[in-house]
């Protein structure tokens, strides 16, 4: 566990927290704020680089006189992305910010570029990007770049240079991740067994960090535990319930389901009681990302464990945008304190989850 770190004053959101030095395995979320449970706080970690808006060229702006674009990758069709909007539109409203622009790429590269590039010509003077990809989205951060237009990415990394044709990323640390659910996955099986991997959508580094954490913790810690499939389900609960569906038939044996979202895993679940196994007796799941849905059933004993993939970055996006704009420096990449639903706390932790 790492060593408890006073978080930045910079970028600590005030948000009733205790010392705001918030412990990266902390199990105790801050108060409940209004758009429902934790918000995104900085997890503790060893400062990386800065940047600054003399860096990054550009002017001071107050944020209650700007215009704000925030970019989403995907339609607000599941839990995280629901979160994740309400999150940016409730902080921006307390920021008092002037005006707000949203756009919803609805799952299409070439959207969320278009999409970027229209909120830049209305005027947007600071923009949030919640990433489709992690590549392809050099047209719209050059059109930003152009204008010395801040953008933050949240949530996925894009491969471009932070400081450079971005200010900065903020977002868990997806390998970590995958590691927490390979050892809760090691635990619920005694350290032997055949486990399927239900992937997230393919070109952006969720995914990638998600499977390389996972399948390189099982390899260092319970090599006996096997993974004999591994299918995209898109992190769509139709598409895990299909692939699931066909890995039950390729595979009878597994008695492990790792899905890198929930959304998947609860795909996951229809499609193997509907072939007769018994979630959390015959086989076990566990999945990340927090959602209410997917920590009851933890609670109701069907799936082992989530790993929380906190969707709620509005309050430390506007406190990072803040720093900056007042010329003060911020961390490149911001990593963000992540909860841990098992049978332990799954219940009491509910009313927390999104």
């Amino acid at each position: 566990m790492p060593s408890r770190r006073l978080v930045p004053a910079a970028l600590c959101v005030v948000l009733a927290l205790a010392g705001c030095t918030k412990s990266e395995d902390s199990a105790t979320p801050p108060p409940a704020q209004s758009s429902g449970g934790a918000q995104a706080t900085q997890a503790p970690a060893a400062n990386g680089p800065t940047c600054t808006l003399a860096q990054y060229g550009g002017s001071q702006i107050d944020l209650k006189s700007a215009v704000v674009g925030f970019s989403q990758s995907e339609k607000e069709a599941n839990p995280f992305r629901i979160a994740e909007t309400q999150s940016i539109k409730d902080e921006a409203a307390k920021a008092g910010v002037k005006q707000l622009l949203t756009t919803n790429a609805n799952s299409q590269l070439s959207k969320q570029i278009s999409d970027i590039q229209d909120m830049i010509n209305q005027g947007a003077q600071v923009l949030i990007v919640a990433p489709l990809n992690s590549d392809g989205l050099e047209p719209a951060l050059s059109a930003a770049r152009a204008k010395n237009i801040p953008v933050l990415t949240i949530d996925r990394k894009v491969t471009s240079t932070p400081c450079k044709d971005y200010v900065a990323f903020l977002g868990s640390n997806f390998v970590e991740q995958g590691k927490r659910a390979a050892k809760e996955m090691a635990k619920a099986l005694g350290n032997k067994g055949k486990v399927a991997i239900l992937l997230g959508a393919s070109g952006n580094n969720v995914t990638t960090d998600r499977t390389s954490g996972f399948v390189d913790e099982l390899k260092a810690s319970a090599p006996d535990i096997q993974v004999v499939a591994q299918q995209t389900g898109e992190f769509a609960r139709d598409k895990g319930q299909q692939v699931m569906e066909q890995i039950i038939q390729a595979q009878p044996d597994i008695n492990g389901v790792y899905a890198e979202n929930d959304e998947m895993a609860l795909g996951a679940l229809v499609a193997l009681n509907s072939a007769g196994k018994k979630p959390g007796t015959d086989i076990q799941v566990v999945s990340i990302d927090g959602t209410r849905n997917a920590v009851q059933k933890v609670t109701d004993g069907q799936m082992f464990a989530v790993v929380e993939s906190n969707p709620r970055f509005g309050p430390l996006a506007f406190e990072t945008l803040r720093t900056f704009l007042a010329g003060q420096p911020v961390q490149q990449n911001v990593v963000i304190s992540d909860k841990l639903y098992g049978k332990d706390n799954a219940t009491a932790e509910l009313a927390n989850a999104y």
